[in-house]
């Protein structure tokens, strides 16, 4: 087992691996930017090192830095949390090169899980339903022709990368052209990699995904489902487990099907397996992340398994002590993400308690937040028996949640948790577009 640990990420993610790492006796070293000086992360690890600038390109994606502050703290692996180099293929080729263990798959599963159209051609061939789709489109000419062969609506897609970045939705021929255009523009921009291809839009449909950890014995266990349905520009909101749409026959497809993916990427480590759900309960392979999920938790409170604990263990050889049929969903686990509207200080800050309610922040009073990085705050994620308790719980975790002095979006939970559809579990992707939020009680 490893003694020290570098994590290469900031806020509440390197926060929860930083806990992890204290639970298993094992010492931790973070990283920082110039902006994130006074943040929480530093003061909590064993050890903090500055590795350049308040942007991202010059701290957190800088891989060299990185590799160069654990090569002089003693660390022997690094945990990338998610986002930044988390799926960056190089970066764990790197921490090869040094000696270092990255926890996470292997570089060569990275990229190939990273090029979405290679991927769904890998699924394809290995028995995993896909949506109608194309492979990589060389122009908006090829994509009109394409669209008029699949049918609208249609989806094109970046190529590369995650994170809602590269998507356009087309209804209409004629917006082809610029979709492709501007899809492959916010691609290159973010990812390095314009490439585009295309596949067919389902709607309504469900965006469910499925958790899975593979050890280095090849043995793959799946934890559940996830619902991650309600999104606004193509990033959650709201994420749940168990699914309210998915029966138990459905669980057992996509539970195969997810494992299915694993053993034909020769897959180890955590990684979640994403699928649209239509109506009837048919799904289709979306992509698969080779990284910790933001929404973990709510697969944690359901299994009672620790996943980050389980990333570590895995890649420093330990096998997997338990087998699919230990798998048991017991009660419900919903997760509310509280983003930023704008940057700004924190005046007051008052995080919900309660049993079973979680609020996962690098919050504290007066801390500033940083216009550098994801607008995420925290994670309010609260567990009970049934899901109808877990929904009166959120409603009053959120209530009492405060974060004064910084806009947010609270309110607009307390909305949606409280939408006649998300309370029936009668939801799909495409909710926000007819989400009319309640005025204040008074």
């Amino acid at each position: 087992m490893f003694t020290k640990i570098l994590i290469a990420n900031r806020g509440e993610i390197a926060i929860r691996i930083i806990r992890a790492c204290k639970e298993m006796g094992i010492s931790t070293v973070a990283v920082y930017s110039q902006a994130d000086k006074e943040s929480l992360h530093t003061a909590l690890a064993d050890q903090a090192v500055c590795v350049g600038g308040s942007r991202a390109e010059d701290s957190y994606l800088d891989a060299k830095r990185i590799i160069s502050a654990a090569l002089a703290t003693g660390a022997q692996a690094i945990h990338p949390g998610y986002g930044f180099l988390s799926e960056n293929a190089e970066f764990a080729r790197l921490c090869r090169q040094y000696g270092l263990t990255f926890i996470g798959p292997s570089a060569e599963v990275i990229s190939r899980m990273g090029d979405k159209e290679a991927a769904r051609k890998l699924m394809r061939e290995n028995g995993v339903p896909t949506t109608p789709g194309t492979d990589v489109l060389s122009s908006p000419v090829e994509a009109l022709k394409a669209a008029e062969a699949i049918g609208y609506p249609v989806m094109i897609k970046a190529s590369a990368g995650g994170g809602g970045k590269g998507i356009r939705l087309v209804e209409r021929p004629e917006d082809i052209e610029r979709a492709f255009c501007t899809a492959s523009a916010e691609a290159e921009k973010a990812f390095g990699d314009g490439r585009v291809y295309m596949e067919k839009y389902l709607a309504p449909s469900k965006h469910i995904e499925v958790q899975l950890l593979a050890d280095q014995e090849g043995h793959i266990v799946c934890l559940g489902e996830r619902e991650c349905s309600i999104q606004k520009n193509h990033q959650k909101l709201i994420e749940e487990s168990p699914s309210p749409g998915v029966t138990p026959g459905t669980r057992e497809k996509l539970i195969a099907a997810a494992a299915n993916a694993a053993r034909a990427a020769e897959y180890t480590n955590a990684g979640t397996v994403e699928f649209l759900m239509d109506k009837s309960g048919q799904f289709y392979f979306m992509e698969m992340n080779t990284r910790l999920q933001v929404e973990h938790p709510v697969t944690e409170l359901v299994t009672g398994i620790d996943i980050v604990k389980w990333q570590i263990r895995i890649a420093a050889g330990v096998p997997l002590d338990f087998t699919q049929q230990d798998i048991h969903l017991q009660g419900a686990a919903i997760e509310c993400r509280i983003n930023a509207i704008k940057a700004s200080r924190v005046k007051f800050f008052h995080p919900p308690g309660g049993p079973w309610v979680r609020f996962d922040s690098f919050l504290y009073q007066g801390c500033d937040i940083s216009p550098y990085y994801d607008s995420m705050l925290g994670k309010l994620i609260v567990y009970s028996s049934t899901r109808e308790e877990a929904i009166r719980k959120m409603q009053s975790a959120l209530c009492e949640l405060i974060i004064d002095g910084v806009d947010n979006n609270i309110e607009e939970q307390i909305g949606i948790v409280r939408d006649r559809r998300f309370r029936a579990g009668d939801y799909y992707t495409d909710f926000i577009r007819y989400f009319k939020p309640k005025l204040k009680d008074k």
